[in-house]
């Protein structure tokens, strides 16, 4: 059979049942289809997810999470972020959005994620906030970034945009691993509501300046302006905010996608498990596994083709490709970007491990709906290119 014979099979693909799409339906007919009930319910349930004592902010996409989260936490013009050059560009460019700079860092050749040796080597007296990134959904080493950042009074904002249900010596990533966390509910990500994210810190008055800011400013949100009980047309601006406010119709989604966070998460593990066995003979270098005792999210599958492999990463990908099997590249360093490389004066040589690592990278598909089928054609296509 010829390639275009095949299905095509997806890289990413939202894992969504007929709960979620009662659950919008009932939304669309209560007459509340803007930030309201159902927000604050998946906030309460968010929270409770956690463990419960966790502040939760409901907002429209993990990027504006990260903004609202800086913004609280005092970054000003002039202040230092450090994070890691290995990552989408929302994790530094909310810095930017405030006027901040900034630092970007190496990362660990085997986990792929920030290397704490890297942060405390770039700290410096303006630095103000460390953000993590759980890179597919395995935990930073949270005990060495808080080490570094604890004593010198530095904020530590975990982007955890992969990273539900990730855990940190046993304790969910977002309970209590840093000074806010920033969950993302994009529509690849391990549970979604479309387009959103998630504030979640133990700081009420973080989490209370993160409600006013994520809505203009304003005093009371339009779920408490106009409710029967409370309403009243009188509101203040009490600062400069944003429009970051999350709908009741995603809330909605995001309600019933969270009761099948562990499920999700149980599925895209056994595919995980499924390709390492698959893959541990090739050329390849297969992602790090979470410490025993530990739950990695799988958020992504990222496999590194090792020197002397018979193709090259380019090629690879397009005759994944050619075989109508979508793959990606997580990510494309923000070291080798036009706007950071001259924004921040950054050259490839400053980052080794990632600059490596990028050109070797290839994410392969991970979905927890993924069929056993179609994990076998990836994998069998995967070994006939790497071995002939």
């Amino acid at each position: 059979m010829d390639a275009e014979d095949f299905p095509e099979i997806p890289f990413s693909a939202p894992d969504i049942g007929e709960e979620e799409i009662a659950a919008v339906v009932d939304c669309m007919r209560s007459g509340w289809l803007t930030t309201g009930p159902r927000a604050k319910q998946f906030e309460a349930d968010v929270s409770a997810f956690l463990g419960g004592g966790i502040h939760t902010v409901a907002v429209n996409s993990a990027t504006a999470g990260l903004l609202l989260a800086f913004e609280a936490m005092g970054l000003e013009p002039g202040d230092e972020v450090i994070t890691t050059t290995y990552t989408f560009t929302a994790t530094a460019m909310a810095a930017v959005h405030l006027g901040a700079k900034p630092v970007l860092v190496d990362i660990d050749p085997v986990t792929l994620n920030i290397d704490p040796e890297r942060i405390r080597l770039a700290v410096t007296d303006k630095t103000k906030i460390i953000v993590p990134v759980h890179l597919g959904g395995l935990s930073c080493d949270m005990d060495a970034i808080m080490a570094i950042a604890r004593p010198r009074g530095i904020k530590v904002v975990e982007d955890a945009a992969h990273a539900l249900p990730t855990t940190w010596k046993g304790r969910l990533i977002g309970a209590d691993s840093a000074d806010a966390t920033v969950y993302s509910f994009y529509a690849n990500k391990t549970i979604t509501t479309g387009e959103g994210g998630m504030v979640a810190t133990a700081s009420q008055a973080v989490a209370d300046r993160c409600r006013v800011m994520r809505l203009h400013g304003m005093s009371r949100d339009a779920f408490d302006r106009y409710r029967s009980a409370k309403s009243t047309w009188y509101y203040e601006i009490v600062a400069p905010g944003y429009k970051c406010n999350l709908t009741d119709m995603a809330a909605a989604v995001g309600i019933e996608q969270l009761k099948k966070a562990r499920l999700f998460q149980a599925r895209r593990e056994v595919i995980a498990k499924r390709y390492h066995e698959a893959f541990k003979d090739l050329p390849l270098i297969l992602p790090a596994e979470a410490p025993e005792g530990e739950t990695h999210a799988w958020h992504l599958y990222v496999v590194r083709l090792k020197e002397g492999a018979p193709i090259s990463r380019d090629d690879f990908t397009k005759a994944m490709s050619a075989a109508r099997i979508n793959c990606s590249v997580h990510y494309i360093p923000l070291h080798m970007h036009p706007y950071w490389k001259e924004a921040l004066e950054l050259s490839d040589n400053m980052f080794p491990v990632a600059t490596d690592a990028y050109r070797r990278a290839v994410s392969l598909p991970l979905y927890s709906k993924m069929t056993e089928a179609e994990q076998d054609r990836v994998i069998s296509t995967v070994r006939n290119l790497l071995l002939g």
